[in-house]
């Protein structure tokens, strides 16, 4: 079954059409700086790469730029269902569901936890309905794998009226990348399927931990929105609370304004005061920028400390697996980690970790209890097969499949 993967941001509009049977990526691509004069299409089909410029498109007129694509390349009548990446579902989803108008108003009820993210992805939802008339349409939640945390993971500390009335506790994203992630590592690395312990560190301009057990979230790093947890690109990750009440008389300035700061002029940009991007930061480092090296250790030092904190949730560790742009590249970044947490066992191999563990199967360490290893992510794919199990399920009897697409006749 072919399935369009749809990821609306709030400035882009991210697509891929795969098939979900073997994770065949027919074509892919972004709609970009949307709403401004240098708004694009940049899309590659196998090894052909273009860009094109949507001139100020907003997300309806470049999402109908999308379909004409895929009408052109003769990919629209092969998709027999959407999937959508929807960032925030609260409590409310605990797995992806089909869209229904009451999907559709409990996504809404969770704007206010999800204010940057979930209107997006409702409008994205919206106009591919209207595009896609009688496609099947499936929600897949960065939150609902979180949703196996038992209290004292995911509540916080605060008056218990906060969470019963406000919905305040922590929820974690990047749950599909982690789901992904964690049931790849058992089959890779040859873990029991019924029982392991596995830490999964998705680490890019966004950043999160999950303790998995027996395929299970058991905790994570993330918390009521995707500032907590870890240092980030732009993101300062975990702080004391009152430094907000601080910097808001410091700077004269709203919480709101403080807030902002903290998701987009923190973290690894912040401390360097170069870039967000790990490469210009090694790069700068290898040159002697001290406050990139600072950057990088401090971001060394808050995965191996949140890694840590990890296998307490687990009460045992199998495998650290590395994921996301940093994990799955960045060879020193990898190394500083794994050497911080060698108290627990792990002892890196430096030459499997040059070439990212490829001869040993993702394994990075010279020990396989506990091992660390590199894993690649797949968020698109992971949507696309709930997506193809959700259609498939939900066609009436009484239709007949498309021999080979999941399509219905």
């Amino acid at each position: 079954m072919n399935v369009l993967v749809l990821n609306c941001g709030s400035s882009s509009a991210k697509f891929a059409v795969i098939d979900a049977s073997n994770g065949h990526e027919l074509v892919s691509g972004i709609a970009q700086r949307l709403g401004s004069p240098q708004a694009t299409l940049d899309f590659k089909v196998e090894a052909h790469k273009e860009s094109r410029l949507l001139h100020g498109a907003a997300h309806e007129q470049a999402l109908r730029a999308v379909v004409a694509l895929l009408e052109e390349l003769g990919v629209a009548n092969q998709i027999a269902g959407i999937g959508h990446r929807v960032v925030h579902g609260g409590a409310k989803f605990s797995g992806s569901m089909p869209i229904t108008a009451e999907v559709v108003a409990k996504i809404e009820e969770c704007i206010p936890l999800g204010p940057l993210h979930n209107p997006a992805n409702l409008l994205g939802i919206k106009i591919s309905q209207e595009l896609f008339p009688g496609l099947p349409q499936v929600a897949v939640f960065d939150t609902a794998f979180h949703q196996t945390m038992p209290p004292r993971a995911y509540l916080y500390a605060v008056p218990y009226e906060w969470f019963t009335k406000h919905e305040v506790r922590r929820y974690g994203f990047h749950g599909t990348s982690h789901r992904y992630v964690s049931q790849q590592a058992v089959k890779q690395l040859g873990l029991d399927p019924e029982d392991h312990a596995i830490v999964t560190a998705h680490l890019g301009n966004g950043c999160s931990l999950a303790a998995v057990r027996n395929g299970h979230s058991m905790d994570t790093t993330m918390g009521l929105t995707p500032v907590d947890g870890v240092v980030m690109g732009t993101r300062s990750g975990s702080i004391d609370p009152s430094i907000i009440s601080h910097m808001k008389k410091a700077l004269n300035c709203s919480a709101e304004q403080v807030m902002d700061v903290l998701n987009k002029q923190s973290g690894l940009v912040g401390i360097s005061g170069l870039s967000n991007d790990m490469r210009t930061l090694q790069e700068a480092a290898a040159t002697g920028h001290e406050r990139a090296a600072l950057a990088i250790e401090k971001f060394c030092y808050s995965v191996a400390k949140a890694a840590a904190s990890m296998f307490v949730s687990l009460g045992r560790v199998d495998a650290l697996v590395f994921t996301g742009g940093i994990g799955e590249n960045a060879v020193n970044v990898r190394a500083q980690i794994v050497e911080l947490l060698g108290f627990a066992g792990f002892s890196l191999d430096a030459h499997a970790n040059a070439f990212h563990g490829k001869a040993l199967r993702g394994r990075i360490t010279r020990s396989t209890s506990p091992m660390a290893a590199v894993v690649a992510t797949n968020e698109e794919l992971m949507i696309a097969m709930d997506t193809a199990e959700i259609a498939t399920a939900h066609l009436p009897s009484n239709v007949e499949r498309l021999p080979g697409s999941g399509r219905a006749a």
